[in-house]
């Protein structure tokens, strides 16, 4: 049998700390306990990454590469199922790097290079979801007025970025530990999703609220 070759110690670093990232906050988590936590010297780790915001800016690489080829294939959007699909996988994704949402506002105001490519991220949502929302509208999912396309993917991409913080005021201790992934993120793509209600056709607007119902008993009542 074939051994697998070990994980090079950068990419275990990376792993690690989004770990710690994910579960005490970016700001609670320095580069020492990541160290710890791996059994390695901080010397070691600052071989890797001479700093804290390189690890930073090496986990938010991994994710814009990820979202960049994700938000590509909002056109292919038809109607409710495929939003629905799109949109869970989206949420899917912003929690795996769930701590970019969490600590953003901090985040953006200590890391330039961060505060950049985040309106980059922004202006890419907003233009994905457009494509969606004029795909659905060219198939007659919905009945939407060209004018008005860009202020409502506007106001879904707000709640994409913001929903987490939501989760977040609402149960500190509780909203952005891995067992309640699968509430919050179905929580999120409806929210979402119910943005477009007024606009949707009659059949698809009864989908939308029996897969809301489906995957979220709770909604449905």
């Amino acid at each position: 049998m074939v051994k697998k070759a070990p994980r090079r110690t950068a990419e275990r670093i990376l792993e690690v700390t989004l770990e710690l990232f994910n579960r005490f906050g970016e700001p609670n988590v320095s580069t020492t306990l990541i160290s710890a936590e791996m059994g390695i010297s901080p010397g070691n780790l600052y071989y890797h990454y001479p700093a804290k915001d390189e690890l930073i800016n090496a986990l938010f690489d991994a994710y814009e590469g990820q979202l960049h080829s994700l938000l590509n294939a909002s056109d292919n959007v038809r109607d409710v199922e495929d939003a629905w699909f799109f949109m869970h996988t989206l949420f899917e994704l912003i929690w795996q790097y769930r701590f970019l949402y969490r600590d953003l506002n901090d985040l953006l105001s200590k890391n330039r290079r961060l505060e950049t490519h985040f309106q980059s991220v922004l202006k890419e949502k907003t233009r994905s979801i457009k494509a969606m929302l004029d795909s659905m509208n060219r198939c007659r999912a919905l009945h939407m007025d060209a004018r008005e396309i860009e202020p409502t993917a506007t106001s879904m991409v707000v709640v994409l970025t913001y929903w987490l913080s939501f989760e977040y005021v609402r149960d500190p201790r509780r909203a952005l530990e891995p067992e309640s992934a699968q509430a919050a993120l179905l929580r999120g793509a409806q929210h979402v999703l119910n943005l477009l209600v007024p606009y949707l056709e009659a059949s698809q607007r009864t989908h939308l609220l029996s897969l809301a119902g489906a995957y979220n008993p709770a909604a449905a009542s």
